[in-house]
């Protein structure tokens, strides 16, 4: 992946400033490993340097934990003198911020060495580097994401989450039924602000839908040709999604289970595939005899469990399954499927498509991306078959067998010998060591219901 022209990358910046002279503030974006968003805010007189030579961060950005410290083990801290690498901007994602009192734009950004390169442990450069593997063999990934999510009260009881307060009946939400339409009107206005919000910015988020879970909401992105643009409109969804809410004097939660015995929050990924003709290859009248959909479904299910730590990468990720909540926990397919790990919609032949439906909202979308793809492309080369499809209630017919922890499927990722062939084995070590140092933390905190257990009864 080369540096946009000089003339192109000025050409994009003048263009904007001319038709927005109101813009004050850029901020300049790129998302971590976790997926959170970081950067810099400049003055708009700035802009054509960013875009001509770059803004440097130091590499140390994708060695951060959950809490935005610098995982030592990692190398890209002080053993590199926390150096900087240099970031360019990602063509054509220059646009306002519509929550912003002082008009403000933003550019999504990505890490390149200082010689040009792309920088190995850029979560975008991960899923680039799978990307080339399709476009060496002449095909498209055609993509689109499923993101849930929780409005909640911006005052929390007791450090636990509650529903917002209705600003039309100025009640907290209890239902639980999925597509309610009435729960849509209860929060009407923010949640079209959000979609208006998303035209403004060019995000392709064609529709909202209650989930089954009070205050819970899908906001669906239309699919696009383009599998690295798709995760760039899910890691700015996200930014949208927390500030829109924000004015209107709410907080949103992407967590994986914010809320016991309530439905989790889910990040679904459509993906089909492309000819040189622009032609679906997973097209058919009969899904189960398409050879090249059978093999990307055997690839996506043989490689999933060493997948899990990238679709599931925290140690709340794991809370979310569960048979009842529609979380997939055993490698399976089938057609129309709702309980399975990749569901084939069928609607119409030139429709059918895999839909991946195990991560959380919690993942990081270049990362969950590139791990499919891996899987996709290793059914595809080595024509993997996959089991037979499911019928009915998979959670009746096949036992659990992905990993149910953080610490089994960071086990398996490490020791992985295929996806060590599409994802470099230096940015799994990086990973890793990014986990287990949370996962440390984690297990030697002391929870409430320890406590609540154990402190007078033992």
């Amino acid at each position: 992946m080369s540096v946009p022209p000089r003339a192109v990358q000025l050409n994009e910046a003048n263009a904007f400033l001319k038709e927005h002279p109101e813009v004050l503030y850029v901020d300049l974006l790129i998302a971590d490993m976790n997926g959170v968003v970081r950067g810099k805010r400049i003055e708009r007189t700035s802009l054509h340097k960013v875009y001509e030579k770059g803004i440097n961060l130091p590499a140390s950005l994708f060695a951060l934990d959950i809490n935005g410290s610098t995982v030592e083990s990692t190398g890209l801290g002080l053993d590199i003198g926390d150096a900087d690498r240099i970031c360019y901007p990602i063509p054509d994602t220059l646009c306002n911020e519509p929550w912003q009192k002082r008009p403000t734009a933003q550019l999504l950004m990505t890490m390149h060495e200082l010689e040009g390169e792309p920088f190995f442990a850029d979560p975008r450069e991960v899923l680039r580097q799978v990307v080339e593997k399709f476009d060496a063999m002449g095909l498209t990934i055609c993509a689109a994401f499923e993101l849930e999510f929780y409005l909640i009260d911006q005052e929390n009881v007791n450090g636990r989450p509650q529903p917002p307060r209705s600003p039309i009946s100025g009640k907290r939400p209890h239902s639980t039924q999925v597509y309610l339409i009435d729960d849509l009107d209860e929060y009407v206005d923010c949640l079209q602000d959000i979609l208006e919000g998303a035209k403004e910015q060019g995000i392709p988020a064609d529709a909202i839908v209650k989930e089954s879970a009070p205050a819970q909401f899908e906001v669906n992105l239309h699919h696009v040709p383009d599998a690295m643009k798709a995760c760039d409109y899910a890691v700015l969804l996200k930014r949208l999604i927390k500030n829109i809410a924000y004015d209107h004097e709410m907080d949103t939660t992407f967590m994986a289970k914010p809320y016991p015995g309530q439905a989790g929050n889910g990040l679904h990924v459509h993906i089909s595939i492309l000819d040189k003709d622009g032609k679906n290859i997973f097209t058919s009248e009969d899904p189960e005899q398409n050879a090249a959909l059978r093999h990307a479904i055997g690839g996506v299910l043989e490689t999933l469990p060493a997948s899990m730590a990238f679709l599931c990468p925290n140690v709340n990720s794991y809370r979310r399954f569960g048979a009842q909540f529609y979380v997939p926990n055993s490698p399976c397919w089938g057609l129309d499927n709702r309980t399975v790990a990749l569901r084939v919609p069928t609607g119409t032949p030139d429709a059918v498509r895999l839909e991946h439906r195990v991560a959380g909202a919690d993942a990081n979308p270049y990362l969950l991306m590139a791990a499919v793809l891996a899987g996709v492309h290793h059914g595809l080369t080595n024509q993997v078959e996959p089991n037979e499809p499911v019928t009915g209630n998979s959670y009746e017919q096949n036992e659990q067998s992905l990993p149910t922890n953080l610490r089994d499927a960071l086990r398996l990722l490490d020791d992985s010998e295929v996806l060590a062939k599409y994802i470099d084995p230096k940015y799994i070590d990086i990973f890793v060591a990014c986990k287990e140092s949370e996962l440390e933390e984690f297990e030697h905190s002391i929870s409430d219901l320890e406590y609540n257990w154990y402190l007078h009864t033992v």
